[in-house]
């Protein structure tokens, strides 16, 4: 538990910071809410926009995501908890790698999938894989922003 806010390390895994966008609801709305109730740990945030245009004019593509994925593993280890967004016609991939990486460390995996589409077998809210470490973590998919805030407030 963060001793300074009292409120649990929790990194947010989700796909919205690559389109202008995912950032503009990423940045206004997602993260204010969440941190009214955990200690936001923001991934989008661990890779400055010099150095990814750094590594890139350079040619330094395989680098830069080294650089990024070493950062992102990272962050996670440093959390009590993970919150994952889920939405999309199938959730993101890289989003999904860091739900099974913070399974794998035991942490806490909550999730908001507010995509009305079908995205997992039948039964299921997404992929049954995916669900169930949310699931086995003792952690939720809700439908909502506010029922996400609610969740992680009262846990």
């Amino acid at each position: 538990m963060s001793a300074a806010a009292g409120r649990p390390r929790t990194y947010v895994a989700s796909p919205l910071g690559f389109t202008e966008a995912g950032r503009a609801y990423y940045t206004a709305t997602l993260l204010p809410a969440l941190a009214r109730v955990v200690e936001v740990v923001d991934p989008w945030s661990l890779t400055t926009a010099d150095e990814v245009t750094e590594h890139q004019s350079a040619g330094r593509h395989e680098d830069l995501n080294a650089l990024i994925g070493a950062r992102n593993a990272e962050a996670i280890r440093g959390c009590e908890r993970l919150v994952a967004v889920l939405d999309g016609q199938e959730p993101d991939a890289g989003t999904c790698a860091e739900i099974g990486y913070a399974a794998a460390l035991g942490l806490r995996i909550d999730a908001v999938r507010t995509d009305w589409r079908q995205a997992g077998e039948i039964g299921a809210t997404v992929n049954l894989q995916v669900q169930h470490f949310v699931e086995a973590s003792g952690g939720r998919i809700v439908g909502s922003l506010a029922e996400l805030v609610e969740l992680l407030g009262g846990s």
